[in-house]
């Protein structure tokens, strides 16, 4: 059966899964695969590659984000690429930020996006350390072809892994 959705629907599937999924991954850490068919139209493949904009001693906490967050390589936190800004609504300081689910090597988990960047061609999306080990733990690829990103309603998500 094929299913297809406007936005006003996709939304509030969105809602009703968050609703479910998000009880449930604070207590497990890993989400439902629901999460998975809440993830509404637009996804765009390209490359992924990692970026730990801190430097010791240059600020406290390490510098701030577009979303105005400072960087935490500890969080699944990411940056797409400035001219997707607005497909992500739009990532701007003092704005809430949003969220995507992140596909690639037989792995996937939920991003908040706080940050842009004019990544090099072909790459779509900067992902911090902690959400780059996730795909690769040896930190060896140091770029990931063929990822999917795709952009989720709301702003309920619980980001991590999805299971």
């Amino acid at each position: 059966m094929v299913f297809r959705s406007s936005a006003a629907t996709c939304g509030a599937l969105v809602a009703l899964v968050v609703s479910v999924t998000v009880a449930r991954g604070e207590t497990s850490g890993v989400q439902s695969s629901a999460v998975v068919e809440a993830a509404c139209e637009g996804a765009i493949v390209g490359a992924a590659s990692t970026y730990n904009p801190f430097k010791p001693g240059k600020e406290e906490g390490g510098p701030k984000t577009a979303s105005g967050e400072r960087y935490d390589p500890e969080v699944w936190t990411a940056a797409i690429k400035t001219s997707l800004r607005r497909k992500f609504g739009g990532v701007q300081f003092g704005a809430r930020p949003k969220f995507a689910l992140v596909e690639a090597v037989g792995k996937k988990v939920i991003v908040k996006i706080n940050d842009v960047g004019p990544l090099r061609p072909g790459r779509i999306i900067d992902l911090n350390e902690r959400t780059m080990r996730h795909f690769d733990p040896r930190m060896k690829l140091g770029v990931i072809p063929d990822v999917t990103v795709r952009p989720l309603s709301g702003d309920g998500w619980t980001p991590g892994p999805v299971g």
